[in-house]
């Protein structure tokens, strides 16, 4: 009885352990690359770069507190993405911006050195090799109806459940 007390607990341990190398590493800062818009430079300090789970993709984590702050941001947000690349929507609170933000966006980019493709078709439904915009939307600061969405873009709302609707 003892050995198999050992055992499972041996077991567990080791699955514990395994979960735990499938984190994220995190910074404190925007880390996307230089030749991105420069009015998305003044956004570095607020955002996060959180790099992984498994693959090292990148995710740029950036909340906005205004309204104003957002849309300004918006037109320059959406010249980073790969056309044809979904826009996940998505209501708060997020993993990404975590419980204090309320509205943002989150940039998914393929791994350091991975050149995204020229555009999305090219890879089929392999959405994490393009890079593509998540909306943290709250309805204040981020408002679709005040925005632009992209024609001939798959928009993917799971802002009321799992399971998203193109």
């Amino acid at each position: 009885m003892k050995r198999l007390t050992i055992c499972l607990v041996a077991l567990s341990l080791g699955i514990v352990c395994s979960a735990a190398r499938a984190d994220y590493s995190v910074k404190n800062h925007g880390s996307w690359p230089a030749d991105w818009p420069q009015e998305l430079e003044p956004l570095r300090k607020r955002a996060q770069t959180l790099e992984g789970p498994l693959v090292p993709n990148l995710h740029y984590a950036i909340p906005f507190s205004t309204r104003e702050e957002f849309e300004a941001a918006w037109p320059h947000l959406l010249k980073v993405r790969t056309p044809g690349a979904p826009i996940v929507l998505r209501r708060g609170p997020s993993f990404w911006l975590g419980k204090e933000a309320a509205a943002g966006v989150v940039v998914h980019t393929p791994p350091t050195g991975v050149a995204p493709p020229a555009d999305a078709k090219s890879v089929g439904n392999r959405t994490e090799r393009t890079i593509y915009l998540e909306l943290i939307v709250d309805g204040q600061i981020v408002d679709l109806n005040r925005i632009r969405l992209p024609p001939d873009t798959p928009i993917v709302d799971q802002r009321f459940g799992d399971e998203g609707a193109n």
